[in-house]
């Protein structure tokens, strides 16, 4: 099996890159015999588009899984859509990370766990936060987590608040769950009918931009 990781650097006693879109180096590992191929992140400095370019990049490798430490909402939408399974939460030295997947400790995400452009400079903390809120409109919730929107206001906290959030508290664990399935199913189906509905707004504003 073919899988894709976030790292520091090009070698696997690197540590996993939290960043998904902005990581320095993305190892392409065979599961089988850990052989592997480094690529160095050429969309890491990009202004803006990064998460986009980087999974549509991987995506393309022949990857089944993609390990990092937090994957916002345009990036995830990609990977999704080939097909591709999600782990997020993922820490430390990539080796014993892919010794973890080995061994089954992981399970798939669900959805983002982080809001757009996490892993820009001015707003990486190092860290995924809590994952994500629930619904959108502006608010202030009773977390800890800074929620920054999806062109729809913004928000504070973990609770009802603005859509995406991410904390500077604790990392968001790989095989996390809601207490109640039914509930956090409903979660991630608003969060991406929210998430659809903003890139089809930025898509007709970038058609009319165009047409001018």
């Amino acid at each position: 099996m073919r899988i894709a990781i976030t790292s520091e650097n090009s070698t696997l006693d690197a540590r996993v890159d939290q960043r998904f879109g902005r990581c320095p180096f993305f190892l392409i590992v065979n599961t089988d015999d850990l052989s592997f191929e480094a690529i160095e992140n050429q969309n890491a400095l990009l202004g803006g588009g990064a998460g986009i370019q980087s999974a549509q990049m991987v995506a393309g490798k022949g990857i089944a899984h993609v390990l990092t430490g937090a994957c916002g909402p345009n990036a995830y939408q990609v990977l999704a859509a080939a097909g591709i399974e999600v782990i997020t939460g993922c820490t430390g030295n990539v080796r014993d990370v892919i010794r973890q997947f080995q061994g089954g400790r992981f399970t798939a995400t669900g959805g983002p766990n982080v809001a757009d452009h996490y892993g820009v400079s001015e707003n990486f903390s190092g860290q995924a936060g809590a994952g994500m809120n629930a619904a959108g409109g502006s608010g202030m919730g009773g977390g800890r987590g800074m929620g920054r929107g999806m062109g729809m206001g913004r928000g504070m906290g973990g609770g009802m608040g603005m859509g995406a959030g991410f904390g500077s508290q604790q990392p968001v664990a790989a095989n996390y769950q809601n207490e109640s399935g039914e509930d956090e199913l409903e979660l991630l189906k608003r969060q991406m009918q929210q998430i659809n509905e903003r890139i089809q707004q930025l898509e007709k504003e970038k058609g009319s931009k165009g047409k001018k």
